[in-house]
């Protein structure tokens, strides 16, 4: 078993590790870390949500930093305020043993831009950012970032699925000459290979996580066939039978979400809604109650479920398959997280067994049938 130390990582780094029990790296994590310490290369890693991708970036961009320089030298960019929040966070609690302070921010939409302009005012060596808050802040000249040696791209392809590809596009044509890209996917879509085309060397380094693999091979996946009218006593039957675990259910629509949410609520299920109509503050309340675990369930949109990490969640279900694919392979990634195990759970109605079969054909991941006790 390859140790942190041996990955080059300094002890007072390790510590922090330690004590948030990070103690053996993962698989990326050996694969990218060594690659990235002091040496100033393209990177391009594949991997799947929940593989522990902001340590293996995480640890070398903070090795890059020179605390001296009080100016943006490292650069994050995640597709949603949840990620942002979160990566930030990881960020601090790493740095916590290091003698020289490194001050990261975060910036995203749904916090007043002023409350971030005034952060930015302070010494900040690494930016963490939606994009569009960011090219925000930018236009205002809030923050320069001018001086980036590193551009990390995480869950790259969930940001162009999330319209992002413009705003990707002229964040990443700023310095082109100055800075070093590092990309994260799930996937390699073809708008992913135009960026790396673009805007990356040829050299860059390529690291692959489970090859053969687009889902998390610790999910198992199953369907459990009803009809629409039958959709809530059956959730309500699933959850009484699993009353001792923690899950996220998955439904296209706020309004949808909303609904399922009350519903439950009435049948007296610890659970909350989370979609993109809800306020900062509430969202963020909605989250630390979940992470705290005095929230058991949590009903979420796929855009609002995006950077959630929550080890020990046993199951996520599908209200609905998504439309997406991709969206399959970020739902189903909430859980299994950390090299544990978990369920993907589709409910399918008459007429959806096609999209259970194609769904299986691109993922390379079979479906078994599942009944409840009834």
């Amino acid at each position: 078993m390859t140790t942190f130390s041996e990955l080059g990582i300094s002890d007072a780094y390790i510590k922090a590790l330690n004590e948030l029990n990070i103690v053996n790296p993962t698989e990326i994590q050996t694969a990218v870390i060594p690659k990235l310490l002091g040496n100033r290369t393209d990177l391009i890693g594949l991997a799947q949500t929940g593989t522990g991708k902001t340590a293996a970036f995480g640890l070398p961009i903070l090795n890059s930093i020179n605390p001296t320089k009080a100016e943006v030298q490292g650069l994050i960019i995640a597709p949603t305020r949840e990620l942002v929040q979160q990566i930030k966070k990881q960020l601090f609690k790493f740095t916590k043993y290091t003698d020289a302070k490194i001050f990261v921010e975060g910036v995203y939409g749904g916090e007043k831009i002023e409350i971030q302009i005034k952060a930015l005012k302070r010494p900040t060596h690494i930016v963490v950012a939606t994009p569009g808050r960011l090219l925000d802040l930018i236009g205002r000249k809030a923050v320069d970032i001018s001086k980036v040696k590193t551009l990390i791209l995480d869950e790259a392809d969930e940001m162009l699925s999330m319209g992002f590809k413009e705003d990707l596009n002229k964040i990443i044509s700023y310095n082109t000459s100055k800075r070093n890209v590092w990309l994260f996917s799930a996937t390699m879509p073809a708008e992913i290979k135009r960026i790396v085309r673009t805007y990356m060397s040829d050299t860059a380094i390529k690291v692959e996580v489970n090859k053969n693999s687009l889902v998390n091979e610790n999910i198992s996946h199953h369907y459990i066939k009803t009809k629409i009218e039958d959709k809530v006593n059956l959730i309500v039957n699933l959850l009484r039978e699993r009353k001792d675990d923690r899950g996220v259910i998955f439904c296209r629509t706020k309004a949808g979400t909303k609904t399922l949410a009350k519903q439950l609520l009435s049948k007296n299920f610890s659970v909350a809604p989370l979609e993109g109509g809800m306020q900062q503050k509430e969202r963020e309340k909605v989250m630390r109650a979940f992470k705290n675990e005095k929230l058991q369930i949590l009903v979420s949109t796929d855009v609002s479920a995006r950077g959630i990490d929550v080890n020990n969640l046993a199951f996520v279900l599908h209200h609905q398959l998504p439309e997406q694919l991709e969206y399959y392979t970020h739902r189903s990634g909430r859980t299994a997280r950390a090299g544990k195990k978990g369920q993907s759970i589709a409910l399918i109605i008459p007429g959806e067994m096609q999209k259970v079969v194609d769904v299986q054909k691109a993922l390379g991941i079979t479906f078994r049938e599942m009944t409840l006790a009834t």
